[in-house]
């Protein structure tokens, strides 16, 4: 090892070998960098055409319901009071409901899809505070609807569509199946657009581009950020989709909605961007802003908000 101009000096001048071992430690250790976090910025009401947001939209991927219910994660809804709430990773069956949730008197409309293949996984909800027109759920094919996956609620100006789409898994073992949703929720998703412009919000599983995660080298054959999944989320928005945040903040990094439990991932802000909404681009008009409430806890995913005139 080429031995520095200091250290050369230091054994001239007789330093025993401790101090200069004890010193050579020091220069090598480093402080650790402070995390960069991601600072929500204040909620816009107007979009860049004038349009007053008349519609605010709230998706999160709870993780399992009933504990997120004890995490005081109710509290924050109220909080926040979108008209209407879109939850993922529900995992409760309908009659393990928590009372909290189903007798909420802000959301007197409530819609529950759940795995009908495996108790306890997966699942979705939708609370509004307005009942729609009319509710559906799945996309008409029985190898994804079993899963109980996807909610769709028709409005008098738009569809509402919220999915947890399915992962990839460790190992990619559920790639090849992913691959074959995407084509068949693009194909839901577009035939829906042709009757009304929709808004899609929820865990997508995929961070679209690389400034969507922290560490995209090291994660190309990971799950959410393989070639295949991302190349699905780039068709998707070549149907005539948007994403929301992106259409906003082209450039924000550090902006993340998912972060796992290890490592101290969240305190550390190594993350994901997973959950979106994803508008009908006749909706840009009226998009007013998308928002990462990244500071909210009860999940290892936290909310997004969508302000939008309709």
């Amino acid at each position: 090892m080429k031995r520095g101009k200091k250290a050369e000096e230091a054994a001239a001048d007789g330093e025993n070998d401790t101090s200069s071992a004890a010193a050579k430690k020091a220069k090598k250790t480093k402080e650790p960098e402070a995390p960069v976090l991601y600072d929500d910025p204040p909620d816009k009401m107007t979009s860049k055409d004038g349009r007053e947001a008349n519609m605010k939209i709230t998706s999160w991927n709870v993780d399992g319901l009933r504990a997120w219910v004890k995490k005081k994660g109710l509290d924050w809804v109220r909080e926040e009071a979108p008209d209407v709430l879109c939850l993922q990773e529900t995992k409760c069956a309908e009659k393990d409901l928590p009372v909290d949730i189903t007798s909420m008197p802000e959301y007197p409309h409530k819609y529950w899809a759940v795995s009908d293949d495996k108790e306890g996984y997966s699942g979705v909800a939708m609370l509004c505070k307005t009942q729609p027109i009319k509710v559906t759920y799945g996309i008409g094919k029985e190898e994804h609807d079993k899963e109980g996956r996807v909610i769709t609620a028709e409005f008098p100006n738009f569809y509402l569509v919220t999915a947890y789409v399915p992962n990839a898994s460790r190992g990619l073992v559920r790639l090849d199946y992913r691959k074959t949703w995407d084509v068949d929720f693009r194909a839901y998703l577009s035939e829906l657009d042709i009757q009304k412009p929709l808004v899609l919000c929820g865990d997508l599983n995929v961070a679209h581009q690389e400034i969507d995660l922290k560490n995209p080298k090291g994660n190309k054959k990971n799950a959410g950020f393989t070639p295949e999944e991302r190349e699905g989320f780039s068709q998707l928005l070549s149907a005539g989709f948007v994403d929301s945040f992106r259409e906003l903040y082209p450039e924000q990094t550090y902006a993340y909605t998912f972060w796992t439990y290890m490592m101290n991932a969240r305190a550390k802000n190594v993350g994901w961007r997973l959950d979106y909404f994803v508008l009908s681009s006749s909706l840009l008009p009226g998009l007013c802003d998308s928002k990462i409430r990244n500071k909210v806890l009860g999940s290892d995913h936290c909310p997004i908000t969508l302000h939008i005139a309709v």
